[in-house]
């Protein structure tokens, strides 16, 4: 029985490598999105989670920038709270959720007309301690990587955008 696994799994290669799947990012800087993408420059954001998303969005897209394709501009409106939950006896909040939604647009740089329009955003949670600067620090923590997230999840967005547009033509 554990020597059919193997042949099953190499039966089935054929099968994969024609169902149309192929890298988002394949061909690295010489692919299609990085050609496609052309350069991106991103609105400056309010405030610390702003600051934070922006360098996380220029660090995330400096390395796929710089193709032939049309420039863009990508405007990003924050919306970041923190929710206290997990009420003791005495009424302290023992957990709070951090919550960062994004919604942003990606604008053709040349003619102004939006090119993708959507929301994307994250939570994380957090340990309320006893002391109020190791709770600071770790809504700070929270902070660092939502924004990390959210600039992920909007790049890839982009991405996925660029290359249906591409496919099309």
């Amino acid at each position: 029985m554990r020597y059919l696994l193997p042949i099953f799994a190499l039966l089935a290669l054929p099968a994969l490598s024609g169902c149309g799947l192929r890298p988002l990012y394949g061909g690295g800087t010489a692919g299609s999105v990085a050609r496609n993408i052309g350069s991106v420059t991103v609105d400056p954001i309010e405030g610390k989670a702003g600051w934070l998303v922006r360098n996380a969005l220029q660090d995330r897209l400096a390395p796929v920038g710089g193709g032939t394709g049309p420039s863009y501009r990508l405007h990003v409106e924050l919306d970041d709270q923190i929710t206290g939950f997990g009420i003791r006896l005495d009424d302290a909040v023992t957990r709070e959720r951090r919550t960062l939604r994004a919604q942003y647009q990606l604008f053709d740089a040349t003619t102004g007309v939006v090119v993708l329009d959507a929301t994307t955003g994250s939570d994380l949670g957090i340990d309320v301690a006893r002391s109020e600067y190791a709770t600071i620090a770790a809504e700070d923590t929270a902070l660092e990587r939502l924004a990390g997230i959210v600039a992920d999840q909007i790049v890839t967005r982009m991405a996925q955008k660029v290359a249906v547009d591409a496919d099309d033509k």
